[in-house]
């Protein structure tokens, strides 16, 4: 027999996650189906920081205290540039609320506070592609993990499964246009059992990028810009060693464990409109940026805070639908500016270290524009913003 809902969530990842604890505690039913088992969810390694923008955005609904974790980021980017440590000091002051804290910690946060105030969250739910973008009444199908198909009426489908995830897919091609730009390399991503002395360190070298980013008290992150055709056997822990302390121009204070490693091909992917019918698209299934911006995780959070309030203003406003037509273009908006951002903050870095893609030229003008934010107030100042997620 079919249930009944206002809104089924496709995913719990942040955007899904998120959009479900602001529709409980508005006092909107819905239900989470994940295709994933919990303990997946929260295992699953991300990036993240959370920045001011998104901070604020859970303290105003009255969730902070409940659901961000880590530690305080600090107005400061370290750089090393050609094997000299310069740091960045911000010029704005409004960093104070953004967090460094990875995904599955506010995953974690997110999944014990929605079920504990009574939330439908189901894991090892497969939803199928079938009927989840109807125009009146979507009807989402799914098969449970003892194998049993069962099926959800709803008024809206968020669909927060990712790039990959069926709910996209279930938008007729014709009716979507993607639009991406590949960047030319990748990030090898490393984690590895070894504490960081800064919050993060960027190396800027003739061979490439490199970052260490702290992941807790003892563990960091690395990330190594590489050719799109590299293969992970090539990169021996020994090598992965070697080539950061090249780049960093300094010895590793400790080589600890290696626990995993990924080849991560940068890339910007936009899909407009992110609504088909009664589907709307959150999160990674209608936007993907590249991983230097630090911006995928509040993009996603963005979204989830304008569906979440379209929906309630839906509900509560005799059914004027005005926020929901306005939503693809309200967070596309948003979006488009920050991939703006994203596209040029990671050319800038990649190009102001290794001049093998863009040529001497562009290499010049990136160390330009790098100087220029240690070096002119304004410049620096507009930059912050950003980072801060102010604009």
């Amino acid at each position: 027999m079919d249930e009944n809902t206002t809104v089924v969530i496709v995913g719990a990842g942040v955007a899904g996650l998120t959009l479900g604890n602001f529709l409980l505690c508005s006092g909107i039913d819905c239900v989470i189906l994940e295709k994933r088992s919990r303990e997946y969810v929260e295992q699953r390694q991300r990036a993240g920081v959370i920045d001011a923008r998104a901070a604020r955005m859970f303290r105003e609904w009255g969730l902070e205290d409940r659901v961000i974790g880590g530690v305080p980021v600090t107005p400061v980017m370290n750089f090393r540039i050609d094997g000299e440590t310069r740091p960045l000091e911000l010029g704005s002051d409004d960093h104070s609320d953004g967090r460094f804290c990875p995904q599955q910690v506010l995953v974690r946060n997110l999944i014990d506070v929605f079920i504990s105030d009574g939330g439908d969250l189901r894991f090892d739910a497969d939803v199928s592609s079938e009927n989840i973008a109807g125009d009146d009444r979507p009807r989402v199908c799914y098969r449970d993990g003892a194998g049993s198909t069962r099926a959800i009426g709803c008024e809206f489908v968020a669909g927060c499964d990712g790039d990959r995830g069926v709910s996209r897919a279930a938008i007729p091609s014709e009716s979507l246009t993607r639009y991406s730009h590949e960047y030319g390399y990748a990030w090898l991503t490393v984690l590895a059992e070894v504490p960081a002395n800064h919050q993060s360190m960027m190396a800027l070298h003739p061979r490439g990028f490199a970052g260490q980013f702290a992941r807790g008290p003892h563990a960091s992150r690395f990330y190594l810009q590489c050719p799109l055709d590299s293969s992970m056997s090539q990169w021996t822990d020994e090598h992965i060693w070697d080539e950061l302390e090249t780049r960093f121009g300094e010895p590793m204070a400790t080589r600890g464990r290696i626990t995993s490693t990924q080849l991560v091909p940068l890339r910007s992917v936009v899909y407009s409109p992110m609504s088909y019918g009664r589907l709307y698209l959150l999160g990674d299934a209608a936007h993907i940026v590249p991983p230097m911006s630090a911006k995928g995780m509040n993009l996603a959070l963005h979204d989830a805070e304008v569906f979440a309030n379209a929906v309630i203003h839906y509900q509560t406003k005799n059914h004027d639908s005005t926020l929901l037509d306005d939503y693809s273009s309200t967070c596309l908006r948003h979006v488009w500016n920050y991939q703006a951002f994203a596209a040029w903050w990671t050319e800038l870095v990649h190009n102001a270290g290794d001049a093998s893609y863009e040529g001497e030229f562009r290499h010049r003008l990136a160390r330009a524009d790098l100087e220029r934010l240690f070096e002119s107030d304004s410049a620096n100042r507009l930059f912050s913003e950003f980072i801060a997620g102010l604009n």
